[in-house]
């Protein structure tokens, strides 16, 4: 692969082989692989600052897991930018993933990382010396995953959707509201919730760097691409990933070019933002606005509410703008007028 892919990353851990506790000399059995494809290490560059990481058991001969990291750019492309073959999900495996992950393709800081709720990927983090806690790195958990572990602690189906809708607060009165609610119910559930921290679960908390994403969907959309290559042997499952990351660049390259052969004019391009921003805005009135600061007060005709946009910090009192990297209707409304 590195011969082909001269700047492609490879690590490979290995172990002692013994016979009647003597090591056998020149022998090692494979214990642990990570790589990653140059082209998906340059690829990253482009993406969001943000990982999701999973794992995935093989059920060939040998019995083994499968870890990935998944990023994905501002056009919703999905990319897989590492993979691992190791013992089994444990702290062990998933620090030599995280750490080589780190060091050989997110090698910024500030970026998010989501996995699930597992305990084995917190005490590797925990190992990393700071390369993946804050600041450098922010560690979040699926919010599916949180309401699966709900529901298996407590036996609760009945508080499950008021426990996972506390994780997708936006604001801190929504939060607030939701939080109030579960504790009614019982302090050990909000208790439950406390010990995991708002700053891995509830959106208002996260300083966006979850960029909208709540869950691991997309490293498990990799994981399904790739159940027929988890029977096969490592040799095997690496040229599997090798060929399908090949095509995957291939037939994306082939469709960049398309769109660009079809791309609009700039004038139409931009009409078409303007007409679409003003029709997701609905009756929005712009009450007042400073230009020099960036500041608006938006005022939403459906329901009375009265909203303050700060383009300049990206902020909207609604807490869409700064959860979702996105402008609101609110915030896409005065930017316009501005």
């Amino acid at each position: 692969m590195t011969a082909k892919m001269p700047k492609s990353r490879v690590q490979i851990k290995t172990l002692p082989v013994y016979c009647k506790s003597e090591e056998v000399q020149s022998v090692k059995v494979l214990h642990r692989i990570f790589w990653s494809f140059y082209p998906c290490i340059v690829a990253f560059r482009h993406c969001k600052p943000l990982v999701q990481v999973d794992g995935t058991h093989l059920y060939g001969k040998y019995k083994s897991a499968l870890l990935v990291a998944v990023a994905q750019d501002e056009n919703q492309n999905i990319v897989s930018i590492a993979f691992a073959i190791a013992e089994g999900e444990t702290t062990d495996a998933w620090e030599f993933f995280l750490t080589n992950l780190r060091r050989y393709v997110v090698t910024i800081n500030g970026v998010g990382i989501i996995s699930d709720h597992d305990n084995s990927i917190d005490a590797a983090i925990a190992r990393s010396n700071g390369a993946s806690s804050p600041p450098r790195a922010w560690h979040m958990f699926c919010i599916r995953n949180i309401g699966s572990n709900f529901l298996k602690r407590f036996k609760a189906p009945y508080l499950h959707k008021l426990a996972v809708n506390t994780g997708y607060s936006r604001t801190e009165h929504e939060y607030n509201k939701n939080y109030q609610w579960l504790k009614e119910w019982g302090e050990a559930y909000t208790q439950w919730c406390d010990e995991i921290g708002v700053q891995r679960r509830v959106l208002a908390f996260d300083g966006g760097h979850r960029w909208r994403h709540m869950t691991t969907n997309l490293v498990e959309c990799i994981n399904s691409i790739l159940k027929g290559a988890r029977n096969l042997p490592v040799t095997a499952i690496v040229r599997s990933t090798f060929y399908r990351l090949n095509e995957l660049f291939t037939r994306k390259s082939a469709e960049a070019h398309e769109r660009i052969r079809n791309e609009f004019t700039y004038s139409e391009f931009a009409t078409k933002r303007v007409e679409e921003s003003f029709r997701r805005a609905g009756n929005i009135v712009i009450n007042r606005f400073d230009r020099r600061n960036e500041m608006f007060e938006v005022h939403k005709m459906q329901d009375g509410s009265i909203y303050t946009v700060n383009l300049a910090q990206r902020h909207c009192d609604c807490g869409h703008f700064q959860v979702e990297r996105l402008p609101t209707p609110m915030s896409s409304c005065s930017c316009m007028l501005h």
